[in-house]
């Protein structure tokens, strides 16, 4: 894989890398359990937001029901009480049953996207149920972080502008865990080494179909809204923060 190819448009595209004290922290074994559960919480997130975006702009009734027929499972074990379901039976069975529909082509161009974007966090969720296993990690819920809270409480509250904005978070969401995963990986062992650096494509995908369908969407030029979002989250990223989780800031 061109790791440099890949990593040279996410390093242009975010405002700061991952500050040292985050992966010295990241980096310590007694942490690995706490990295693991919020990595494993993040992708069904990421797919959440996949599944409401497409629900809410552009899916039909059947469709926008099999996006949540989908997710059930995993968001069943997630956030509430109940037996671990069968994900390796789970992930076999995405991608059956009626697709979205919709006969506008931009409307069509977010529900391939999104839909290969569920399919693919889905997966990453069950890789990392894997390792936990594996590890004997068990999973306990925790907190959510102030990340994504913190970039979106500065979404404008009108369309389209709410769904500019929405996509364009989106992608710096996806552009910094590509960032992160590349950053990460050297300090880990070789099972987490070769995992994390497996994600770097589809992540560093992930983050540009969200860039092309805001832009798309849009009447005029993103550019100053995609500043405005970078330099939010930078800050982020790169302020004190007394939580430690995958996308938090500097430990405090």
């Amino acid at each position: 894989m061109d790791y440099p190819q890949i990593l040279s448009p996410i390093y242009q595209f975010l405002h700061c890398k991952t500050p040292q004290a985050w992966l010295d922290k990241a980096r310590l074994p007694e942490n690995l359990p706490l990295l693991l559960t919020d990595h494993l919480v993040c992708e069904l997130k990421a797919a959440q937001t996949a599944m409401l975006m497409v629900r809410k702009y552009v899916a039909d009734k059947d469709g926008a029901q099999t996006l949540l027929d989908w997710l059930k499972p995993y968001e069943a074990f997630t956030f509430r009480e109940g037996v671990e379901p069968d994900f390796v039976a789970l992930n076999k069975q995405i991608g059956k049953g009626i697709m979205p529909k919709t006969d506008d082509p931009w409307g069509r161009q977010l529900i391939d996207s999104m839909v290969l974007l569920i399919k693919e966090e889905l997966h990453h969720f069950w890789q990392v149920r894997e390792v936990m296993q594996r590890r004997n990690i068990p999973y306990v819920k925790i907190t959510a972080s102030r990340y994504a809270k913190g970039m979106l409480k500065e979404v404008r509250t009108h369309e389209p502008l709410t769904l500019i904005d929405k996509l364009i978070c989106g992608a710096y969401i996806e552009a910094r865990s590509c960032e992160r995963f590349a950053a990460l990986a050297p300090y880990l062992d070789d099972e987490l080494n070769a995992f994390y650096l497996s994600l770097l494509r589809s992540e560093a995908r992930h983050y540009q179909d969200y860039l092309t369908l805001a832009q798309q969407i849009s009447a005029d030029d993103i550019s100053e809204r995609i500043r405005f979002f970078g330099e939010v989250e930078a800050v982020l990223i790169a302020s004190p923060d007394h939580e430690f989780r995958f996308h938090s800031g500097i430990p405090t």
